[in-house]
């Protein structure tokens, strides 16, 4: 420092100033988990029925085990085994009706292009209402009657592809699959029944 004879004072500064890097990572990190926290709050209700399913599932070896095949002796029988196998395995059979949507997806290309298509009108929706929303005679359309739009306008391209034939046959397939499935496999011999117990293991000592 150093002072002149007409009294100005010159005062020199030097140095470098640092942002705090605290505060800086932590800002990151904030805005890191923010994603993570609205994708697991975005559908808590479907997300615990997947995880329920995934739970439920029974073993795949148990379930097309061939050698618990066997006709149910009555009329009576057969209802109550198709009751308990619909219960007992309603996860494996979900997956099966899943399974069959796939692959007619993957055998009508058609199909698939007319559902890519709509998906993609929806998601290029939410890119412009994330920048401006859409304003209709000084209202604003919600997000939901915008994909209900797209939904109506995309019958006729999907009645083209064939997704009414589709359909029926995915669920035409299902239902076949799992009522031969749970007409013939003897879930009593894994529940027991009063007519006939469950098996039972049991390990040499």
């Amino acid at each position: 420092m150093s002072e002149d004879p007409g009294g100005d004072v010159e005062i020199e500064i030097s140095g470098d100033i640092a942002a705090p890097e605290n505060f800086t990572s932590s800002s990151k990190a904030g805005f890191m988990m923010q994603l993570p926290m609205q994708l697991q709050l975005a559908s808590p209700s479907a997300r615990e029925w997947v995880t329920r399913q995934r739970e439920n599932v029974r073993p795949w070896t148990v379930f097309f085990s061939t050698q618990k095949y066997k006709l149910p002796l009555n009329a009576q029988r057969w209802s109550k085994r198709m009751i308990k196998n619909i219960e007992y395995f309603q996860s494996n059979y979900m997956f099966v009706f899943i399974v069959l949507i796939l692959y007619c997806l993957i055998t009508s290309p058609l199909l698939l292009l007319a559902i890519a298509a709509s998906l993609g009108a929806c998601y290029i929706l939410a890119l412009k209402n994330a920048e401006k929303k859409i304003v209709v005679g000084g209202h604003e359309v919600s997000m939901a009657h915008q994909y209900a739009v797209v939904g109506v306008l995309s019958l006729p391209v999907f009645y083209i592809a064939g997704a009414g034939a589709a359909l029926f046959w995915v669920l035409g397939a299902s239902l076949f699959i799992i009522a031969i499935h749970a007409s013939l496999y003897n879930v009593e011999s894994l529940l027991g029944s009063d007519e006939e117990p469950f098996d039972l293991q049991m390990e040499q000592v």
